[in-house]
């Protein structure tokens, strides 16, 4: 009991700070694994970690043995197994307003003309039963996306945005990705998500959205080919069966949050030189 009386006598104001500090990078780092396959592998993980501890502790020489070797054989192995994961880890990193700056610098007659072209065009396509993707980046720049689709680079409009998914064209079958107000490229393909927990209705443009959204922030809108119902994917999460209303809402919401996130920042960087 002393010595515990002692131990609390001894921290101070910086190791509680660090303390903190720890105990925040862990809740982040848990919530970017949480609900994929990397939160069952951790669980893994710690079970060996355990397991090795108690062969040690009952002098159980073989096992420790072999769990020992296991787990540094097991450290290269990690780096490829987690490779999805450690990408969006240091690409969430990378969005922070401390290192980055928005992409999207629409300004407000724009993003009111952009949103309304992009809701038109789903609303036609979802009346038509009409299959569709439609990536919206944000701060994660798609490049990569993009390069395996078709460029275009072309002005948004719901007519093109429309006769891209029209069924036996040569670009409908994959996603179109949007940067600012422009089509930047049709018949993308997108990475499929590997949640084994999904309903199992969700058919390959479900899956695909949240794969996109699992791997960046962009934001994804998914109008089904059977029943024409509107979807968002974001942050690796599915809201569907929206009306124009709420699709309206939720991209403006997107846009408007994206704004006035560069305009603090550069109201910063401003305020920084003066």
């Amino acid at each position: 009991m002393l010595q515990v009386l002692e131990l609390f006598r001894n921290i101070g104001m910086r190791d509680i700070a660090d303390m903190a500090i720890v105990a925040f990078v862990f809740y982040k780092l848990y919530m970017l694994i949480r609900e994929t396959r990397a939160e069952q592998l951790i669980k893994g993980i710690l079970v060996l970690l355990i397991a090795t501890q108690l062969s040690e502790w009952l002098q159980l020489h073989v096992i420790n043995w072999i769990l020992r070797n296991t787990m540094t054989v097991g450290l290269i192995a990690l780096l490829i197994v987690f490779q999805p994961e450690m990408r969006r880890a240091l690409e969430y990193i990378g969005r922070t307003k401390f290192l980055t700056k928005s992409i999207i610098d629409i300004e407000d007659e724009e993003i009111k003309n952009t949103v309304e072209e992009v809701v038109e065009a789903v609303g036609s396509l979802s009346r038509q039963k009409i299959g569709a993707l439609l990536v919206i980046e944000k701060e994660t720049g798609l490049s990569e996306v993009s390069e395996t689709g078709t460029y275009l680079g072309a002005k948004i409009s719901r007519a093109l945005l429309i006769n891209i998914f029209i069924p036996n064209t040569p670009l409908h079958d994959g996603a179109v990705v949007i940067r600012k107000g422009d089509i930047m490229a049709a018949g993308c393909f997108l990475p499929l998500t590997e949640n084994p927990n999904l309903n199992k209705e969700l058919g390959t443009r479900h899956r695909a959205a949240l794969g996109m959204t699992e791997r960046s922030d962009a934001i994804v809108i998914v109008v089904s080919e059977e029943t024409g119902a509107i979807s968002i994917a974001e942050n690796g999460k599915l809201s569907r069966f929206l009306d124009l209303d709420d699709l309206r809402r939720n991209l403006m919401n997107t846009y408007k949050t994206e704004t006035k996130k560069q305009w603090q920042l550069f109201k910063g960087k401003r305020g920084g030189t003066g």
